[in-house]
């Protein structure tokens, strides 16, 4: 897979919704709009049931998507703190916890050779927007184990 795929920048990191994700969702619409169209047409027990279920399987799907995020950027925050505590100067480890869930995402990506400078340039100027940081990062390290 990694032969296949090319090198991973700034420009490329993003991670599309996987196509499990999107064909569940469109078949969840499809289903909550049919669903509409029985219980406008034809309301019953059964089409309000039938509407029930396609609305609870969107949120189902809704709720799967996001728990995979919420557990993945938990996995970074620690991944990403540890390497911090390894590769910072004292001075700078005492400053790990003022660090943002937002910016420990976009410093992931850093080198461990300008991880240091790159963290010190983010907390000395209160930079806070994610892709602004990423942008900060020449020495781009993938991920490729996102979700």
């Amino acid at each position: 897979m990694a032969g296949t795929e090319t090198k991973q920048t700034f420009d490329t990191h993003v991670r599309r919704v996987p196509n499990a994700y999107a064909a569940g969702t469109l078949f969840a619409l499809v289903a909550i709009v049919y669903a509409l169209y029985r219980v406008a047409t034809g309301p019953s027990l059964d089409t309000a049931a039938f509407l029930l279920m396609a609305l609870a399987l969107m949120v189902a799907i809704a709720f799967t998507r996001t728990n995979a995020l919420r557990v993945q950027d938990r996995i970074i925050r620690l991944e990403t703190r540890v390497r911090l505590q390894q590769l910072l100067p004292a001075d700078l480890q005492s400053r790990i916890g003022e660090l943002s869930l937002g910016q420990l995402v976009s410093l992931r990506f850093a080198s461990d050779a300008e991880l240091p400078a790159l963290t010190r340039r983010v907390l000395d100027d209160k930079l806070t927007d994610r892709n602004a940081i990423k942008k900060l990062v020449t020495d781009w390290q993938a991920d490729e184990f996102r979700v």
